[in-house]
């Protein structure tokens, strides 16, 4: 008898309505599959370079004047202006550069008694906002080694300009992290020597960077002016695209990173892209459920004599249900692989113009594990409404 009814079954199906169903979801999950593997594959590749997705963070300082340059007090930003920014509605948060207040100096042996020294000075950031990733970025006051932090643009500056014009031989950045030299910090009638090693590059905060931990307690030994004094701020919005930000700055006198400002606006537009995108996929998916679900629900009520005729001589409810989600389930299932074959193919296109312009690191993860993650929870959302359908056709 098992025959007989899947053929009685099988007749109520509605082909149209099958294929509309499988190509809709085919549509929307490959869509989805694609945005999130996009999303994987360029996030490292920006955040390694601009550091932009951690936060929308710009350097803000004051305009020097020919008022300022006489009297330099007016560069520093007093509490009044810290609370005053932070109470902007764009502005999520305000950190200080600190500076060093005391006398640095570093030298380096070139051998046969000669050395080379000059003078430095130091700025810490909070670790936050770092775009430097090293296990040598630490400081213990047990110990006399100081890791330090210089811009790409210093060691570009000495490649491109001065090695240019001196013929001198041009310096890698791995190269030039393996040389140690001396730093002489002086202040307060007192004075240490640390041994230093640069330790990594940034292309976001052009400074020499030392943990912020070190300077601190620099400052408060060797130091001779107030640590609470600050020139440079860092400044975090909560939307970086917000046109309020210019004005603001302008008319406060200040001076804006403005292309810190445009790479994160370029960002944000790029990840809101992909968030528009990926809500329109997952509207195709949900209309694709609502179409399947109210073509089977039409079916139902259809056919609803014969399903309660078979519920009537011995079939349970699960029973005449079971064709209903062996069908759906295997539509979808194939619908899956097909969609996961298709993003695959679509992203190895994208990957050869991509990596003409970065690296990418990433793997294939998160198209399987969302293709995973979809295929589950629709088996589980079909198979529900269908018994649940039948169910209460049959036995109201």
């Amino acid at each position: 008898m098992e025959p007989v009814i899947r053929k009685l079954q099988r007749k109520t199906l509605v082909p149209a309505q099958i294929i509309g169903y499988a190509l809709t979801i085919l549509v929307g999950v490959t869509i989805v599959l694609l945005t999130f593997q996009l999303y994987a594959d360029i996030k490292p590749a920006l955040t390694s370079q601009t550091d932009v997705f951690k936060a929308h963070t710009v350097t803000v300082s004051k305009n020097v004047t020919l008022f300022k340059t006489a009297n330099k007090e007016g560069v520093y930003f007093d509490q009044r202006e810290l609370d005053r920014m932070q109470q902007q509605e764009f502005v999520k948060k305000v950190s200080k550069f600190t500076s060093s207040s005391f006398n640095v100096s570093a030298s380096i042996n070139l051998g046969n008694g000669h050395r080379m020294s000059t003078d430095l000075f130091f700025e810490s950031v909070p670790d936050e906002y770092l775009d430097v990733q090293s296990d040598a970025w630490k400081w213990d006051s047990n110990s006399d080694f100081l890791p330090i932090v210089i811009p790409e643009d210093y060691l570009s500056l000495y490649n491109f300009g001065f090695a240019e014009s001196q013929s001198l031989p041009v310096i890698s950045q791995n190269t030039l992290s393996q040389v140690s030299f001396n730093i002489l910090i002086e202040g307060n009638g007192r004075q240490r020597m640390f041994t230093s090693r640069i330790v990594g590059f940034s292309g976001k905060i052009n400074s020499i960077l030392v943990p912020e931990d070190f300077l601190m307690w620099a400052n408060r030994k060797y130091g001779t002016a107030s640590n609470d004094r600050c020139s440079r701020l860092l400044v975090e919005f909560t939307d970086a695209s917000d046109e309020r930000i210019p004005a603001y700055f302008e008319g406060s006198g200040l001076n804006i990173n403005k292309t810190e400002l445009e790479t994160s606006k370029m960002v944000f537009v790029f990840r809101f892209a992909l968030l528009f995108v990926f809500a329109i996929a997952a509207i195709i998916i949900v209309l694709s459920v609502a179409f399947i679900v109210m073509s089977l629900n039409l079916i139902v009520q259809k056919n609803r004599e014969l399903f309660v005729n078979l519920y009537n001589i011995g079939y349970s409810p699960n029973q005449i249900a079971r064709f209903y989600q062996r069908v759906v389930s295997a539509i979808t299932v194939v619908d899956l692989l097909l969609s996961t074959v298709v993003a695959l193919w679509i992203r190895k296109l994208y990957v050869v113009r991509l990596e003409s312009l970065f690296t990418i690191e990433g793997g294939l993860l998160p198209i399987f594990f969302t293709a995973l993650i979809l295929c589950v929870l629709l088996l589980l959302v079909y198979n529900y409404l269908i018994r649940r359908m039948i169910r209460t056709t049959v036995a109201p």
